[in-house]
């Protein structure tokens, strides 16, 4: 919290009783000081400078102000913790107070204390509730509301603890005690404890009512009365229990009619054969009726000789028959058992056979024929024949199961129904059956990978197998082993030979036809290590050393190496020809003969190249006579022009231009006619001639229009005639005369003005060039001719104004005389006259001269706003511009930073690494030439929304901690009292602020702290600009940095200014940062203000309205949604534009991205191709936005599938398990996905095998494989363009891939030591990385000092690459400092600089480079002149 001093300065006390004049300040200032404590303001101290008693008041009163300060800190710290937070326990700790302050302080902790034992005494019994523990009440001492919520608390434990008592004491009862009828009474309960009493008892008189009535049925079975049921209501157990029951009863009731049924029959009646029958039972009730049936059967003496003989038959023994005597049913009886002993007799055979049959002579099917039984014989004969059908069919299964799998089937298992011991056993050959089965799989397995499939290293597991079956395996297993190192051993020396090595023989064990194989390979290898010598031999000496005419010669080869052999000779010996052949061509146009061509044959690219060089050599032959033509035109014009100048008689200059003109363009005839004012219009006449033949009857006048001499005239034309007749004109001398072939007629035209016509004949045909000569020519002709008029009239003109001039001088003598006269006469009126004309003259220059600043003013206004205007417009079209390719630029340089193919070296990755961090720093400063020329063009949208300050202030301390930290530089952030929570303003302007305002701060403070503090501005400070939108509040970033100039305050918020411009600054930076965030300032509403002084570091406040007038406070979650899509757009990626309407609205566009992780590489590119086509829309398209979806896999990817439908689909081919191909699979069995759009994008080459079969897929769906991350970009975009699938015209692709040829390194400079001085990292890297590539040794220096430095300690270093821009010694003065040391005087030094401005050559130059090269650098220049020094 800042502090403030009441008053100013004041004199020296008296003491006195009264208050004097010399007091009454000091007074004020107490006064002042007191108002504001009363006010709550603790700031305000006292100046205790001063002695006497208003002294020892100031002291007394701040020491009581930082004491009520303290007091009040810690109080609401207190109250902070303990009434918000909930952080109990805290007191407050005032040190040094006593009295009123300290019993205060002693309250607040009391009340603080008494609070938390309060609060944590109450948590206590309520987490015991919670627990179960209804033994614990609160009995901390309690007033006012905390009792009222203690007794509560403490009698709902009490209420709790009676209802836990009264239902365990009902649960006690009924269900351990057994005393029912129980209820639980619970006093002075309601509520739900109410419903829960009620629930309790309810449950407790039903299960009492239940329990009874079982009890009274239970009770009457006992005595006998089996009459009675359960009628009792019941659900659950309990109905289950009472049905039980109810059966129960109704069982026992039919068991006592039987017994005493048959009771009363047998033993009353004497009628046998009556048995006692009682359904469903068992147990004990079975055993009573069958002990009944059995006391039936001894109650007669009849039954014991039949029990005698049914014994027998029990035992087996059919021989002996019921002989006793008996009567009535007895005898029935009788007759019917020896009956049924024969018929036992006759079933017992037929068992017999039937068991001989099936058991022991393995007849099957075989069945008992047993005639007349019937009832229980027949059930068992019919049993028997069951169980022997069973048998046959059990056996028969597993004898076709044991069959299937001798023969080889191991699909077959026993399937026929069993139990027992057999089932067992058909289990167990089921077992074995799939035991076959695996090992069979896995043998089968292992077979096709080694065999068929090429995948070695397999081995068969087959789990659980022993004995053979294990031996066998593991033979399998050792098989696959040796088959496999024998393969790969095999391939490796063949993948070797194919990747060039032919150092790899194949050294693993073999045998038999393995050991052939082994043996051919290694003598191939042989073979193909000398041919592959020899070739390279040829090779390095036609194409390496020059040394046409080589022959390879291979020993003792044959077939495909013997005629590979013979093809490279052939092609040495063509390839000698040809290259002899282009060399002597191209010799002799370098000697300047171009009649040459090459001749020999040649194909394929040779051929390309003797056609190259053939045309090459035609079109300089054409483009040197061009030339020729060209210089003869033009120096034959400049000299007849020249000829042509000074000259003032026509006649001399139409006889010189004849002169000269006729032979220059092989003319034998030619006329000068120059055109004449005549009554009846203009003539033109013959003036002069050249070879004109002398005939009278020739016209040497002609009016326009008349003949071509006046229709060329006329028209303004050139007219020209080839193949003349031969009576036409003739073309004489002293030995003969023709005919010419070829006439010109050519008009002389200035300004539309027609001044002559000249005419030519020749008997040779004019060519162009002459014809352009001739067109060029008239123009200069004119002109002289047209300057000859004019001169001539201007003679005539200045012999009439002579004559005119004596005429005005004589009579001007006798007006002189009257003038006189008036003159005296007029002498006052002249003066006066003359006076007012002078003032009137003033008054008007003076007019004049404001209209004129007025309006250059005006002018200098426009052009200003309008060179603003471009500006703005090209800096905010440019920005943009630059950010599209930057964008793929930033892609692709990532991608090679992650090296996904595992194919670059750590040097190519560095490489892409730092071209990454230029560009995300060219991004950057792009970022801020955008935000400036948005600012100047007036376009920079404001979206002010509610800040809440604490959040803001724990972001941004979050964001600079670490960056203080690491400089070892204390960061404070402090509020003062009274700003408020939060500001209307827009959140993202004002972060990007004090983001730049707190990042100079850090940057140019190394020791020391940087602060940052909030507090409300008093209207005094505040400006102007910023008081009229009312309250404001100052944020204040001081630091202990390197400070500023007092000079240099205003200039750095200028764009592109900074305090320190010249080349060795130290900081860098583009110096955009001060001027962006003031603009923005000013947009907000507020102002930044600066304060500093050299070496005592800066303060920079941002003054800001709480809450502007003219700022709408949106409403809750509108910011939230303006402000990502107006960072979406600053970031390059526009969003989507509003809607225009348009008559039929179009369908939007879906585009799904199928790869292995969340928003991978294809995602980006995918959204950089969609940003594009916003900014489309945004001209016009009205298709509507693109929706761009991620799937990560193909599983999400199926799912998107069926919930909507999609534009277009980009796939990565790479993923993991051939899921790509798969899917491709499953769209092109889909009939409503088969015409969507793939774009398979694969980053690895596929397999031939994988290739073909996605290239034939393309003729059933619209597949495109793309390996260009470019490519694909443009696919995505034109797919999305268009309006469907088939719109889009398929991806064409060369047939031929053209071979890149691979430069040659210049190995001349190898050895030589360069020294590179730039303070640039990233410029040392690519320097470095140039020269080393041609074997240069590079030493490093980071500034000018340390450049000397370095060269002083390395005598062997050769040249020196120095940066111009750097930090405490710049190149210039390093330059210098180097050539005073006369051991370098001769040393060789570039300058190496990205200031291209004029002088800046002339600068390097001057300080002592020998040589200047500009940024960015041309690696071949720079190597010329390397070469070029080192060479001297």
């Amino acid at each position: 919290m800042g502090e403030t001093t009441a008053g100013g300065s004041r004199q020296q006390a008296r003491p006195g009783r009264g208050v004097s004049k010399a007091q009454e300040p000091e007074l004020r200032q107490l006064l002042a000081g007191l108002t504001a404590v009363r006010d709550g303001d603790f700031g305000t101290r006292l100046p205790t400078d001063d002695g006497g008693l208003l002294g020892e008041i100031a002291l007394v009163f701040n020491g009581m102000v930082d004491q009520l300060s303290l007091f009040t800190s810690e109080v609401t710290r207190v109250a902070r913790e303990v009434g918000t937070e909930g952080r109990l326990g805290g007191q407050a700790e005032v040190p040094g107070v006593s009295g009123t302050w300290k019993d205060l302080t002693e309250s607040v902790n009391a009340m603080a204390g008494n609070l938390t034992s309060q609060v944590r005494s109450i948590a206590e019994v309520t987490t015991a509730v919670a627990k179960g523990d209804l033994s614990q009440k609160i009995t901390v001492d309690a007033r006012g509301e905390i009792l009222e919520l203690k007794n509560t608390v403490n009698t709902m434990v009490d209420q709790l603890s009676s209802f836990a008592d009264e239902v365990t004491r009902v649960a006690r009862e009924v269900g351990t005690e057994g005393q029912l009828g129980g209820q639980a009474d619970v006093k002075g309960v309601a509520g739900t404890w109410r419903d829960l009493t009620d629930s309790v008892n309810y449950m407790a008189g039903n299960l009492t009512a239940q329990v009874r009535n079982i009890s009274q049925v239970a009770t009457a079975v006992a005595r006998g009365d089996l009459s009675q049921k359960i009628t009792v209501s019941a659900r659950g157990e309990i109905l289950e229990l009472k049905n039980t029951l109810n059966t129960m009863v109704d069982q026992l009731s039919s068991f006592a009619d039987e017994v005493t049924r048959v009771a009363r029959e047998v033993g009353t009646d004497g009628r046998l054969g009556g048995q006692a029958d009682v359904k469903g039972v068992s147990g004990t009730w079975k055993a009573l009726t069958e002990s009944v049936n059995v006391m039936a059967d001894n109650l007669t003496a009849q039954v014991r000789s039949i029990a005698e003989v049914t014994t027998a038959v029990a035992k087996g023994d059919l021989s002996q028959k019921i002989r006793v005597d008996a009567r009535g049913e007895i005898l029935e009886l009788k007759e019917t058992i020896n009956t049924m002993v024969d018929q036992l007799s006759a079933f017992a055979d037929e068992v017999t056979r039937v068991a001989r049959e099936v058991g022991t002579e393995g007849q099957l099917g075989g069945q008992a024929t047993v005639r007349g039984v019937s009832g229980t014989w027949k059930d068992l004969t019919d049993n028997v024949n069951f169980m022997a059908s069973n048998l046959t069919g059990q056996v028969r299964s597993i004898a076709q199961v044991a069959t299937a799998v001798a023969k080889g089937d191991l699909s077959q298992k026993i399937t026929v129904e069993a139990k027992g011991e057999v089932a067992a056993l058909a289990q167990t050959i089921n077992t074995m059956v799939d035991t076959l089965s695996a090992f069979a799989d896995e043998v089968t397995r292992v077979a096709r990978e080694v065999g068929t499939e090429g995948q070695l290293g397999g081995q068969a597991r087959v789990p659980n197998v022993a004995g053979t079956w294990k031996d066998l395996t593991d033979n399998v297993n050792s098989m696959a082993d040796n088959l496999t190192n024998q393969v790969r051993s095999i391939a490796q020396v063949t993948t070797a030979v194919a990747r060039g090595d032919l150092t790899r023989k194949i050294d693993v064990d073999a045998r038999g036809e393995i050991l052939e194989l082994k043996t051919t390979i290694n003598t191939m290898v042989d073979q193909l290590s000398s041919f592959a010598a020899e070739v390279t031999r040829v090779a390095r000496e036609v194409g390496s050393e020059g040394r046409l005419g080589g022959q390879a010669e291979v020993e003792g080869v044959s077939g495909t190496w013997k005629r590979l052999t013979e093809n490279v000779n052939e092609l040495a010996g063509n390839l000698t020809r040809q290259v002899r052949a282009i060399a002597e061509v191209t010799s002799a146009v370098t000697s300047g003969d171009l009649t040459r061509s090459i001749t020999v044959d040649a194909e394929g690219e040779l051929a390309d190249l003797k056609d190259n060089i053939n045309s090459m050599v035609g079109s300089l032959r054409e483009t040197t006579r061009a030339n020729q033509e060209q210089d003869w035109l033009k120096s034959n014009l400049a000299r007849i022009s020249s000829l042509m100048q000074g000259h003032r008689d026509l006649s001399a200059v139409a006889e010189l231009v004849m002169n000269e003109l006729a032979p220059l363009v092989s003319a034998q005839y030619g006329a000068f006619f120059l055109a004449e004012e005549a009554p009846g219009g203009a003539v033109l006449k013959l003036i002069n001639a050249y070879g004109y033949p002398a005939d009278p009857q020739r016209p040497e006048r002609f009016g326009l229009g008349e003949s071509l001499v006046g229709q060329a005239a006329r028209t303004r034309r050139t007219i020209a005639m080839d193949g003349v007749p031969a009576d036409y004109v003739k073309v004489s001398s002293a030995l003969g005369e023709t005919a010419p072939t070829s006439v010109i007629v050519l008009p002389i035209v200035v300004e539309e003005q027609v001044l002559g016509v000249i005419e030519l004949g020749s008997i040779y045909a004019f060519t162009a060039v002459h014809r352009a000569f001739l067109d060029q020519l008239m123009e200069a002709i004119g002109v002289n001719v047209n300057t000859i008029i004019a001169n001539a009239r201007t003679d005539e003109l200045l012999v009439e104004s002579q004559r005119l001039t004596a005429e005005l001088q004589a009579r001007s003598e006798e007006l002189q005389n009257q003038q006189e006269e008036l003159q005296r006469s007029n002498a006052e009126l002249e003066e006066k006259a003359a006076l007012l004309a002078s003032q009137n003259r003033d008054i008007e220059t003076k007019n004049l001269e404001i209209e004129q600043a007025r309006q250059e003013l005006e002018t200098r206004a426009q052009q200003l706003a309008l060179a603003s205007k471009y500006k703005s417009e090209f800096l905010a079209n440019m920005s943009h511009e630059l950010r599209t390719p930057l964008n793929s630029l930033l892609i692709l340089a990532q991608l090679l930073a992650q090296n996904h193919t595992r194919n670059l070296t750590p040097k190519q990755v560095e490489y892409a690494s730092i071209i990454h961090s230029a560009g995300s720093d060219l991004l950057q400063l792009i970022n801020d030439i955008l935000d400036l020329s948005k600012v100047e063009a007036g376009k920079m949208d404001i979206a002010p929304e509610r800040v809440p300050l604490r959040q803001l202030l724990d972001d941004i301390e979050a964001t600079f901690r670490p960056m203080t930290t690491q400089k070892s530089l204390d960061f404070v952030v402090t509020t003062a009292a009274g700003v408020p929570v939060d500001v209307l303003t827009d959140d993202s302007r004002l972060r990007q602020i004090l983001r730049n305002l707190l990042s100079n701060a850090v940057k140019f403070t190394e020791t020391g702290s940087v602060e940052l503090h909030i507090e409300p501005a008093s209207t005094s400070e505040v400006p102007a600009s910023v008081r009229m939108h009312g309250s404001a509040i100052a944020f204040r970033i001081k630091d202990t940095g390197i400070g500023i100039a007092e000079q240099h305050l205003e200039a750095i918020f200028g764009a592109f200014q900074q305090a320190d411009g010249t080349t060795s600054r130290k900081y860098g930076g583009t110096g955009l940062g001060l001027s962006i965030s003031r603009e923005i300032a000013y947009l907000l509403g507020g102002a930044i203000t600066a304060q500093s002084a050299p070496g005592k570091g800066s303060v920079f406040t941002l003054y800001l309205p709480v809450a502007r007038p003219d700022f709408d406070e949106p409403p809750a979650g509108s910011a939230a949604q303006e402000r990502p899509a107006r960072e979406a757009l600053e970031a390059g990626s526009a969003p989507a534009a509003p809607p225009v309407p348009a008559p039929q609205p179009q369908q939007q566009r879906r585009l799904l991205v199928i790869e292995e992780r969340d928003r991978g590489l294809l995602s980006l590119v995918a959204e950089s191709a969609v940003a594009d086509l916003a900014n489309n829309r945004d001209r016009g398209d009205l298709r509507g936005p693109v929706e761009v979806i991620t799937a990560v896999g193909v599983q999400e990817a199926a799912t998107a599938l069926a919930a909507q439908a999609y534009h277009c689909i980009v796939l990565e081919l790479d993923m993991a398990d051939g899921a790509a191909l798969r899917f491709l699979e499953d769209m092109d069995g889909d009939s409503a996905l088969r015409g969507v759009p793939v774009l398979a994008y694969n980053n690895w080459r596929l397999d031939p095998r994988q290739e073909s079969n996605l290239q034939a897929r393309t003729g059933t769906q619209p597949l495109e494989l793309l390996s260009s991350l470019d490519e694909l970009r443009e696919r995505i975009a034109l797919h999305l363009s268009a309006e469907g699938p088939h719109d889009v015209l398929p991806l064409v692709r060369p047939e031929e891939v053209h071979r890149q040829v691979t430069q040659e390194i210049d190995d001349t400079l190898a050895g030589r030591t360069v020294l590179v001085v730039d303070d640039d990292a990233r410029n040392l890297f690519a320097l470095t990385g140039i020269l080393e590539i041609h074997g240069l040794q590079v030493l490093h220096a980071e500034n000018g000092r340390k450049g000397i430095e370095t060269l002083t300690a390395h005598p062997e270093i050769d040249l020196v690459l120095m940066d111009v821009m750097m930090p405490e010694m710049d190149g210039y003065a390093a330059t210098a400092a180097i050539r005073k040391m006369p051991q370098y005087a001769d040393l060789p030094i570039i300058a190496v600089t990205a200031k291209a401005m004029p002088g800046d050559q002339e600068k390097s130059l001057a300080s002592g480079a020998s040589d200047y090269v500009t940024k960015p650098v041309d690696a071949d220049d720079l190597l010329a002149r390397i070469q070029r020094w080192l060479n001297r």
